[in-house]
């Protein structure tokens, strides 16, 4: 059987289902708009085609340019982190295949997402075209420093982890907006962090746990010079406090087979995970 029969005879609606159910719902992802989401994006449709069977797998994919497609619970536990409501507006930082941004735009009313591989980011618009997501729009740059063109936005998702929340990002955040974004001192030790700006203009933090993302290069992330990462000269904003717990997601910088991503997912399922995360607040700005 070739790769497209095999496709053909895979249903993903019911895989679809079950990776929400057994996947999601089961690790604490309450937002009902965002299992809903996640059950009618084709996840398939986002990854290579010899991988189609395997869309629905706990783990990351690869999808070319050294990058991933996340593991299915990272989307729905950031899509929820944001709390996004039926008009929003909101940024994405690091489109990949377009899978996120996807499901993101069933829940907002608009979705912008930046994309600093070329070859990904033209990809993936071809891909929101043919499938028909018109309220996502893809921009091919440096994703350290957004979309001002289309600020402010009421979210913004950072799907790599910086050195510090970039000073751009900050200031393209709508009054009340939240920004999700994983943060840390090197680039495997990483805290995702909730920042919410305040009517007077400053921030608020929240801890939402241990995470390992890829790095976020560009101008206000981590610098790549010869294998090595290197903060970039940008005056901090907000740092990660506490010490790093134990990963409970994966590292889209690398392709992980199930067993791996089960041990760095925290794959146990029910409220121990992620979803159940306590929250520290912390006002800084």
């Amino acid at each position: 059987m070739d790769a497209t029969s095999a496709t053909t005879a895979v249903d993903f609606q019911t895989l679809r289902n079950e990776m929400v159910s057994r996947q999601i719902a089961a690790r604490g992802v309450r937002d009902r708009r965002v299992l809903e989401a996640l059950r009618t994006v084709p996840r398939e449709a986002f990854v290579p085609e010899r991988l189609a069977e395997f869309a629905y797998d706990d783990t990351p994919l690869p999808i070319g340019e050294n990058q991933t497609i996340s593991q299915p619970y990272v989307v729905a536990l950031m899509a929820e982190a944001l709390e996004i409501r039926p008009g929003d507006r909101v940024l994405e930082i690091g489109a990949g295949s377009g899978y996120a941004a996807a499901v993101l735009s069933r829940v907002a009313r608009e979705v912008f997402t930046v994309e600093r591989h070329e070859l990904l980011a033209r990809e993936a618009r071809a891909r929101m075209e043919r499938l028909g997501y018109s309220n996502v729009h893809i921009l091919h740059g440096d994703g350290t420093l957004g979309w001002p063109d289309h600020a402010p936005y009421d979210g913004i998702v950072v799907a790599a982890g910086g050195p510090e929340v970039p000073q751009a990002l900050l200031a393209q955040l709508a009054e009340g907006g939240r920004l999700v974004i994983p943060i840390g001192p090197d680039v495997r030790t990483q805290n995702l962090v909730r920042v919410r700006r305040r009517p007077d203009g400053g921030f608020t933090r929240e801890d939402l746990g241990a995470v390992r993302f890829v790095p976020l290069i560009g101008a206000q992330g981590w610098r790549e010079e010869g294998g090595a990462f290197t903060a970039s000269p940008v005056a901090p904003v907000a740092g990660v406090g506490g010490p790093p717990g134990e990963p409970v997601t994966e590292n889209p910088a690398t392709t992980v087979r199930p067993g791996e991503a089960e041990r760095a997912s925290g794959n146990g399922g029910g409220a121990g995970d992620a979803g159940d995360l306590s929250v520290r607040a912390v006002r800084f700005g």
